[in-house]
């Protein structure tokens, strides 16, 4: 193991962490159209796979829509020096409901009436929620962010529950502004302890703050197939727009290469058919790590090992013989494949293979795998 221990290490707690607050994923950058439909599609496959009903799908989107939506329209600030802190929205599914929370800087002068608005909107019963909405709707009062606190009344009625926020301090003229929301698996006037969506909320500020201190941009903890890793790819894709081509390129070849590892290879440690794990990525100015995390059979760790060793253990020259030496003789071993997407690894990062493999029960282990690219 090399110098990356560490980092390895914080991706199996990660893994950990996120199972334990049954957290799907978490994307924390600056949002875009593009960004919100990447996002809206994970959530679809997801909650396709839940075989979830057409009406708790329904209510999950629209939620999902305005809490975006609400993003997009405050993510930017008056203050141009304020470039660290952006948006951030983190979905779970917890005991047969559904949590959305979203956070962005919002100026302080703005808290008071934003309190007051959901203050009022909390006050409301679903029939005078009802009203409350046509009458915002029929004075017409839009603000200069559009939609005069329509989206908040929208979440407010579609979920059924009361909606929890905060706002923690970032400067003299900015907070942050969290606000979560709680979706039961049943439709009608379902309105929950605050309590809940409180301590909710609390382990949310702990997970951001930790995001913020590891610079990570991107989460996705689940099941892994072909479907979430194209949503996944459009969704860097748009979040790296501004960077030159060649960097996207080299990111997209081997987010392939490493989410393709978890599809093809991951073991079904916990859910019959599927391969669990865990993909994320830290950003570090114009460099990016690419952090994957899927259980494997305990009988195959010393095989995976060996191969490892081997193809970091060889030169650029021998690992290009390597590989064609591989691929020649795929069909006649079908466990080349394996060995295969290491060496490609290997040859598209021209760096070597940083790993770690944590126990985790008498029949699996936890394989992390880690690149940087820049």
């Amino acid at each position: 193991m090399n110098s990356q221990k560490t980092k390895n290490s914080f991706a199996f707690r990660l893994f950990e962490g996120m199972q334990k607050e049954n957290l799907s994923y978490i994307y924390r950058g600056v949002f875009s159209q593009n960004i919100t439909d990447g996002i809206l599609s994970l959530t679809e496959s997801n909650l396709d796979k839940q075989g979830e009903d057409s009406k708790t799908k329904k209510r999950v989107f629209t939620i999902m829509v305005e809490g975006l939506q609400n993003i997009t329209r405050h993510q930017e600030t008056e203050d141009e020096a304020y470039v660290n802190e952006t948006g951030i929205f983190i979905i779970q599914d917890v005991n047969s409901r559904y949590y959305i929370t979203t956070g962005n800087p919002i100026l302080n002068k703005n808290i008071p009436n934003l309190t007051a608005q959901l203050n009022k909107i909390n006050s409301l019963d679903e029939e005078e929620l009802k009203q409350y909405y046509k009458n915002v709707l029929n004075d017409n009062i839009i603000s200069n962010k559009g939609g005069a606190g329509l989206g908040l009344i929208e979440m407010a009625r579609k979920s059924g529950n009361k909606l929890v926020f905060d706002f923690v301090d970032l400067n003299e003229n900015y907070s942050y502004f969290y606000l979560n929301t709680e979706i039961s698996q049943n439709t009608g006037n379902n309105l929950s302890s605050v309590q809940q969506g409180t301590e909710t909320l609390k382990s949310i500020k702990e997970i951001h703050r930790i995001l913020n201190q590891e610079d990570i941009v991107l989460i996705f903890n689940g099941i892994f197939n072909q479907d979430s890793l194209l949503n996944l790819l459009s969704i860097m894709e748009s979040q790296m727009m501004e960077h030159n081509l060649n960097l996207k390129k080299k990111v997209f070849n081997i987010m392939v290469e490493m989410l393709q590892n978890i599809v093809k290879h991951g073991a079904n440690a916990k859910i019959s058919g599927q391969n669990p794990g865990i993909f994320f990525i830290n950003q570090n100015k114009e460099s990016y790590q690419l952090n994957t995390g899927n259980y494997i059979n305990l009988s195959e760790v010393d095989e995976l090992k060996r191969k490892i060793a081997y193809v970091n253990s060889l030169s650029v020259e021998d690992l290009n013989d390597f590989y064609e030496k591989s691929l020649f003789n795929f069909q006649i071993d079908s466990s080349k494949e394996a060995g295969l997407g290491l060496i490609e690894l290997r040859l598209k990062t021209n760096r070597i293979i940083s790993y770690e493999i944590t126990d985790f029960n008498e029949d699996f282990s936890f394989f992390v795998l880690q690149t940087v690219v820049d």
